[in-house]
């Protein structure tokens, strides 16, 4: 999951399937720790995997009321930021280990994530990584908010 605004990789869920429950509480929680700005609504852009298109997503889009789209079929461009990271991720952490277990390869990857997080500076952000540009955007926003 990708915040399209930062392009800081909020979550990279990692088990041996997922279904489209399991979608919904990692959505809950996720939200529950960055809900929108007020005055903003969150906007989910996904693809049209079998675990996003379920009953159990579907209920979970209408019950939460977000604004929900699918990209259009072989058109992954329209989602370029998840393209981008999904691509170094396999480059730099799947194809790089060879993981154990479960355990290991959660530890692994959220290691990945974090680095991607904290000590990787985009051209797209000014030179900065996407926490830094979080943060400054969240004190931006607070200021901003105080002015008016």
């Amino acid at each position: 999951m990708v915040d399209d605004f930062t392009r800081e990789c909020l979550a990279l869920v990692v088990d041996t399937s997922l279904s489209g429950q399991r979608v919904a509480r990692e959505l809950d929680a996720l939200i529950a720790l960055r809900a929108p700005p007020p005055n903003r609504r969150a906007i989910f852009l996904m693809c049209y995997g079998t675990e996003l298109t379920s009953r159990a997503i579907l209920q979970w889009q209408e019950d939460s009321q977000v604004e929900w789209h699918y990209i259009a079929p072989g058109k992954p461009m329209q989602n370029g930021f998840v393209e981008s990271l999904t691509g170094r991720f396999r480059d730099e952490c799947l194809n790089e280990h060879m993981f154990r277990n479960l355990p290991s390869a959660r530890r692994l990857i959220e290691e990945w994530r974090m680095d991607y997080n904290a000590h990787r500076p985009h051209t797209s952000l000014g030179g900065l990584t996407p926490n830094e540009f979080a943060t400054r955007s969240r004190t931006d926003h607070i200021e901003n908010r105080v002015q008016l």
